[in-house]
C-alpha cells in the first residue's frame, strides 16, 4: 500500500515528501554514519529515488567520494544519504519523518562498526522526558510544556 509521508529538518527549512510504498528501514553502523549523525548508527528508511521529492532543497555534505549526505545547514538536522552516481535508492533519516512510526528495522548494514551493546536496550530504565524533573522545569520557566 502506497502512502506519502512527510519530513524534514528540526526548524523547518528544509522540507520533504516520499511515498513510502516499498520503504526499507535499517540502521547502518559504518563509522561515517555514526560520525554524520552522532550516534551508534543512523536509522534510515531507503526510498526509490524517484518516490523523493525535496519541497525545499537540502545543504549536502560530501562525505566521501561516493556519497553525499544533505542536511540542513540553518539547524543542522541530518535528513539522509545519497549515491553521487544517481543509481539505486536514496536514504532518509528515520527521525526527520514528521511521523516516523511504522518504520520497523529489516536488518543491520556497516556491521564492522556494530556497538553490541547498544543493540538490545530492553533492560534498561525508561523515563519520559515529561517526566525527568530538569528538563520539566527548564520547559515550564519558559511558560512551555515539554514537547513530544
Amino acid at each position: 500500500m502506497s502512502t506519502i509521508k512527510t519530513g524534514g529538518c528540526q526548524c523547518g527549512r528544509v522540507r520533504y515528501r516520499v511515498d513510502v510504498d516499498a520503504a526499507e528501514a535499517y540502521l547502518c553502523h559504518c563509522r561515517m554514519c555514526q560520525k554524520a549523525t552522532g550516534g551508534f548508527a543512523a536509522a534510515f528508511v531507503q526510498v526509490p529515488r524517484e518516490a523523493l521529492t525535496w519541497e525545499s532543497e537540502p545543504d549536502r555534505y560530501a562525505s566521501s567520494p561516493i556519497a553525499d549526505r544533505p542536511f540542513c545547514s540553518h539547524c543542522g538536522t541530518p535528513l539522509g544519504f545519497h549515491y553521487n552516481d544517481n543509481k539505486g535508492r536514496d536514504d532518509l533519516t528515520i527521525g526527520s519523518f514528521d511521523d516516523p512510526s511504522g518504520f520497523v528495522p529489516s536488518g543491520h548494514y556497516g556491521a564492522e562498526s556494530l556497538h553490541e551493546a547498544w543493540i538490545d536496550t530492553s533492560g534498561l530504565p525508561r523515563q519520559r522526558s515529561d517526566g525527568t524533573p530538569s528538563v520539566a522545569q527548564r520547559w515550564k520557566n519558559e511558560g512551555l510544556d515539554v514537547p513530544e
